[in-house]
């Protein structure tokens, strides 16, 4: 598995978190309230800002909903892979890394360790091996 792979619940989450922050923003503007909305489309002339608006709030919720689902199968997606690891210290950089969302300091501190590249390093070779072991077995099959 790639870093990118690893760290899409990662990016979904701030995604999810993205879209609540403007659904907020749709919401205080359909309470009246004299929010900025960025990125809506201005338009000129008389229209049922109301009822636009509540199309809008309906469309954002429906999206993070999707996205709240996507990411429980990203998590479950991601909690196989590691536990399929066969090193239980990776397993831990992994979880701490890419389900907790951790930054390198905070997953060496949690293990122990005071330098973030500890981690960091292992976590790289990991995933170089695993790249190898990939391409090998994808040849064999082949």
């Amino acid at each position: 598995m790639t870093k990118k792979e690893l760290s899409q619940l990662y990016w979904l989450n701030r995604e999810i978190e993205e879209d609540k922050r403007k659904l907020s923003e749709l919401e205080a503007a359909a309470a009246d309230c004299t929010a900025k909305i960025t990125g809506l489309p201005h338009v000129s002339g008389v229209h049922d800002k109301i009822g636009d608006l509540g199309i809008l709030i309906a469309e954002q919720r429906d999206l993070i909903n999707l996205k709240v689902r996507q990411s429980v199968i990203e998590y479950n997606r991601l909690n196989r892979y590691i536990a399929s690891v066969d090193d239980a210290q990776m397993r831990m950089i992994l979880s701490l890394r890419y389900v907790n969302g951790l930054s390198w300091q905070q997953v060496a501190f949690s293990m122990g360790e005071t330098d973030e590249q500890y981690p960091r390093r292992k976590h790289n070779a990991f995933l170089r091996k695993s790249e190898v072991d990939e391409k090998d077995e994808i040849n064999v099959v082949q």
